[in-house]
């Protein structure tokens, strides 16, 4: 149990109420711990807090364009690494088609995010198919490959030396946001039988981020049968019914899909606005100060951001300010469009997360210039 230091008081010209009924001509900005779920306190400005004139320095946000790599392979371990901490490791992959190995991460759990395509994930577990939007959580130690007619791309994120797990919902139980029962499982079936055979396939294994190849003279992928409650699961954004609240917007952590150690992946799908004229339709300000924030973008019109298209990725690090872009502040109360019509994961992690140099090399360094109207 945490006892925190609590006094809760309001002072000045204020709202009781966070993110609603905003004093006339003020921008509201959270600060907060534990990423909104600790204490927190909102103050009220006469200034957007984003408004900078200049920002120097290694906290900058910044963001990435994954459509400008070129490289296409046929195991993940070739993957272009973008971002890491001790625990995970994000990467971005173009299966160029079938894979000609498998492969087994030891590391910890994988999860597949596909960005673009459709084809099929062959495992330990048997087959199953997979298209655009699907989320495929790998557990630690899985034999694993996936063929597809047409390169796919994939997001992919490593709970190093962690698992994988369903977040607490609290009040509105477990069948909320999505309902465990849509979690696909791989099924020994007519595909998963017809690709055994004796013929050689090596496994590259993947332990302390160093690679090992074990070669068998038979393809391993050779269960008649399994039991039990470790299983790859797969659930597409389609299937998240979001949560939603007619009169007070919510934080990011409403959206929360996995849970692992020290950090949670949230998916932000499309959803109708606040439809109280005094609530915030969006994002708020808020300091981050205890998680790394980064959004990958997938699919649609992403309301609050200015210049990002699919396939581009930003990182807000902890301990700045940030928020809405000014396009979007300009309809904190009034939006455009009655529904948001936007895909994106996001990925906040409690330790900071390192800029590999493949990342700066996609970088587009104007992202932080792009709060300033």
């Amino acid at each position: 149990m945490k006892n925190w230091i609590t006094h809760p008081k309001v002072e000045g010209e204020s709202s009781r109420q966070a993110h609603c009924d905003l004093p006339e001509g003020t921008f509201e900005r959270e600060l907060g711990k534990e990423g909104f779920f600790g204490p927190a306190s909102h103050m009220y400005h006469t200034h957007p807090p984003t408004g900078w004139s200049d920002f120097e320095g290694p906290l900058r946000p910044r963001a990435f364009d994954t459509t400008k790599i070129d490289a296409h392979s046929q195991t993940p371990w070739a993957a272009t690494e973008l971002m890491n901490n001790a625990h995970t490791r994000i990467r971005s992959w173009t299966c160029s088609g079938r894979m000609d190995s498998l492969a087994r991460n030891s590391d910890g759990d994988e999860l597949l995010f596909i960005h673009e395509g459709a084809g099929d994930l062959f495992c330990d577990y048997g087959h199953m198919s997979f298209r655009d939007g699907d989320y495929i959580v790998v557990p630690r130690g899985t034999m694993w490959r996936i063929e597809s007619d047409q390169p796919a791309k994939l997001l992919l994120v490593e709970a190093t030396n962690s698992s994988y797990m369903l977040p607490d919902k609290g009040l509105v139980g477990p069948h909320a946001i999505f309902d465990p029962a849509m979690l696909d499982t791989p099924r020994i079936n007519d595909a998963f039988k017809a690709q055994q055979g004796e013929q050689e396939w090596k496994v590259v294994v993947k332990r302390r981020n160093q690679l090992s190849t074990i070669t068998y003279p038979f393809n391993p992928l050779d269960a008649k049968g399994w039991k039990g409650d470790l299983v790859p699961v797969k659930v597409n954004w389609r299937d998240i019914r979001p949560l939603m609240s007619h009169r007070y917007h919510l934080p990011p952590s409403a959206h929360t899909t996995f849970v692992a150690h020290r950090f949670v992946i949230c998916t932000f799908v499309p959803r109708p606005f606040e439809t109280d004229p005094e609530a915030l339709k969006v994002p708020f300000f808020h300091n981050n100060d205890d998680y790394d924030e980064l959004i990958f973008y997938h699919a649609g019109d992403f309301f609050s951001r200015d210049n990002i298209h699919p396939g581009m990725m930003s990182l807000h690090p902890c301990g700045f300010t940030h928020g809405p872009h000014p396009k979007a502040l300009n309809n904190a109360f009034k939006p455009k469009a009655e529904a948001t019509a936007e895909v994106a994961v996001m990925i906040d992690t409690r330790d900071a997360l390192d800029v590999t140099a493949d990342a700066e090399k996609i970088e587009w360094t104007g992202y932080v210039d792009s709060w300033k109207g």
